[in-house]
C-alpha cells in the first residue's frame, strides 16, 4: 500500500505544537527559617563585640575550607538573631576574634524561628571539661563575683556623690550630710568623699552664721564654731586619705586645703587658716593667685590687717590681674592712714592710693569701684581709670 504525504506538514510539527499547548507550572519554594539565641563563656559572661555566629552545612571540610554562608554578629550582651535561612541540617559555629570557641549542630525546618543555647555553662559543654578547666573557671567565678560587687558598690557610691552636689548646689545641706555620713561608713579610704561631706557640713556652717548676723546675734557662738571644726574634720580626713591613695589628686587636695582655710578662719583660728591656704598653694600651684587671696579676704575678714597686706601681696605676685586683691590690700592699709602735723592733711600709708588705683584700672566697674573712687577722691587723689560716676 502506498502512503501518501500531506502537503504543508513537518515530521516535528504536531510534536511541537503539542509542547507549546502545555501550561508552564512553577514549584513551591520552602519557606526561610529563622534564627535567634545567646553566646556566653564559661562563666556566663557575654563574648565580646565583634563575635559573630556562622551557619555552614559543610561537615567534612577542613576548618580552614569550610565555607559559611551564613552570619549574624553577638551584641554586646552575646545575643544574635538572623533570618533568610534555607531549611537543612547547620552547624553553628560561634567565632572570636577569628578563632572558634564554640559550636552546635542544629537541623533547621521550613518556616523555623529556632532558639540556638550556645552558652558555655550549658552542661553539655562544662562535662567536656577537663578538672583543672573546672577548678580554674570556679576560681575565676568567685574573683568576678567580687569584682561585680565592688563594681556595684562603686555605682552606688558616685549616684551618692551626684545627689550630694546637686544637694550641696541646692542648699540642701541636710540632706547632703546624711547622703555623704553613709557614703564615708562604707568607703573610708575615698577622699572625695570625705571632702564632699565637708562641702555639705561647710554650706551649712555658712547658713547658720548668716542666719545669726540676719537676727543680729553672735556669729561666733560656741555651736556655730563646731559647725566649722566638723567641717575641717572632714577634709582633714579627706586630705589624709588622699595622700594615703595610690594616685594622690592635686586638685582635690589644693580644693580641699582651700576649704579648710574658710573653716578655720570662719571659727577664729587664723594661724590654722594660713597654714591651710598655703598648703593649697603647694598642692596646687597653678592656682597661687586664688588661694592667696582667699588667705588675704580671711585675714582681713578677721581684722589682722598686716598679715592680710602680706598675703594680698602673695596674690598679686602671683596673679597681677586679680583686682579683687588689689582691693584686699587698700582696705588693709587705710586704717592705718595719718594727719600730717604740718598740713593737717590726711596721709595714706605706702602703697594704699596704688592699690587702689589699680583696682580702678583693672575693674572700672567693679562692685568696689564707687567706693574706691570715694576714698581717692577723699585723699585728694585723681582717678587715673575709666571709673565714671553713675557707672553700675
Amino acid at each position: 500500500m502506498t502512503v501518501k504525504k500531506i502537503s504543508g506538514f513537518k515530521a516535528w510539527s504536531l510534536a511541537a505544537a503539542a509542547t507549546l499547548a502545555m501550561p508552564s507550572i512553577m514549584l513551591a519554594q520552602p519557606a526561610p527559617a529563622s534564627v535567634h539565641g545567646h553566646a556566653s563563656n564559661p562563666a556566663g559572661i557575654a563574648f565580646p563585640v565583634g563575635g559573630e555566629v556562622r551557619f555552614t552545612k559543610d561537615k567534612t571540610s577542613d576548618p580552614k575550607d569550610r565555607k559559611y554562608p551564613y552570619a549574624f554578629p553577638l551584641d554586646a550582651q552575646g545575643s544574635f538573631k538572623g533570618t533568610g535561612l534555607a531549611p537543612g541540617d547547620y552547624v553553628a559555629v560561634v567565632f572570636v576574634d577569628g578563632k572558634t570557641v564554640d559550636f552546635t549542630e542544629v537541623t533547621l525546618a521550613a518556616g523555623d524561628d529556632k532558639d540556638i543555647n550556645l552558652d558555655e555553662t550549658r552542661k553539655e559543654y562544662t562535662d567536656k571539661m577537663t578538672p583543672e578547666e573546672k577548678k580554674n573557671l570556679e576560681e575565676f567565678k568567685k574573683k568576678n563575683a567580687e569584682v561585680m560587687a565592688a563594681n556595684g558598690k562603686v555605682a552606688n557610691l558616685n549616684a551618692a556623690l551626684a545627689s550630694a552636689r546637686a544637694d550641696n548646689k541646692a542648699g540642701n545641706y541636710d540632706n547632703a550630710i546624711k547622703t555623704m555620713s553613709d557614703a564615708t561608713a562604707q568607703k573610708p579610704d575615698e577622699a572625695v568623699l570625705w571632702v564632699t561631706l565637708g562641702d555639705a557640713q561647710l554650706g551649712a556652717a555658712n547658713a547658720a552664721q548668716k542666719a545669726a548676723r540676719d537676727a543680729h546675734t553672735s556669729t561666733m557662738d560656741v555651736a556655730i564654731v563646731e559647725k566649722f571644726k566638723i567641717a575641717a574634720a572632714s577634709y582633714e580626713k579627706g586630705i589624709a586619705a588622699n595622700a594615703a591613695s595610690k594616685k594622690p589628686n592635686a586638685e582635690l587636695v589644693g580644693v580641699a586645703y582651700n576649704q579648710l582655710g574658710q573653716c578655720y578662719g570662719k571659727a577664729g583660728e587664723t594661724a590654722e587658716s594660713s597654714a591651710a591656704y598655703e598648703k593649697a598653694v603647694v598642692a596646687q600651684p597653678t592656682q597661687a593667685g586664688m588661694y592667696y587671696f582667699n588667705e588675704a579676704a580671711t585675714l582681713f575678714n578677721a581684722g589682722k590687717t598686716d598679715e592680710a597686706v602680706v598675703a594680698a601681696d602673695k596674690a598679686i605676685a602671683a596673679d597681677p590681674k586679680r583686682a579683687e586683691a588689689y582691693f584686699i590690700k587698700g582696705q588693709s592699709l587705710v586704717g592705718k592712714a595719718s594727719v600730717d602735723p604740718k598740713t593737717q592733711k590726711i596721709v595714706a600709708p605706702p602703697g594704699c592710693m596704688e592699690a587702689y588705683q589699680k583696682y580702678l584700672e583693672l575693674a572700672p566697674d567693679g562692685p568696689h569701684a564707687k567706693d574706691v573712687s570715694d576714698i581717692l577722691t577723699g585723699f585728694g587723689q585723681t582717678v587715673k581709670s575709666s571709673y565714671k560716676a553713675g557707672k553700675k
